[in-house]
């Protein structure tokens, strides 16, 4: 048998050849895809949750959702017709407790 060396580059020489795949920055999540959004409806649905919903245009909906997708929310309320709301008419949202809290606040400082 022949002597034979054996070479190992060095570890300065392979992190040249192959460079690291997480070196740069990181990719950014996109906005539609950080289920804070799918979170919360998932939460109010599950509770029945009522919800007064504001849309652009001024006018309050109140009611629970009953299911959403990416662009619609289906509103049911008790003492009228269901509705099925684009979410880009939708101004904001807010549970209905809130309101009736915000309005026993109101009456006690008037007093």
């Amino acid at each position: 048998m022949s002597d034979r060396k054996l070479i190992r580059p060095s570890m300065t020489e392979t992190m040249e050849r192959f460079p690291s795949r997480t070196s740069g920055r990181r990719k950014q999540v996109p906005a539609e895809q950080t289920n804070a959004e799918s979170y919360y409806y998932l939460k109010q649905m599950q509770g029945r949750t009522s919800m007064v919903v504001v849309l652009t245009d001024g006018t309050e909906l109140v009611g629970w959702i009953e299911w959403y997708d990416k662009n619609c929310i289906k509103l049911n309320r008790n003492d009228a017709p269901n509705l099925l709301l684009y979410k880009h008419s939708v101004k904001f949202m807010f549970k209905e407790e809130e309101l009736r809290s915000r309005r026993r606040k109101r009456s006690t400082l008037a007093k």
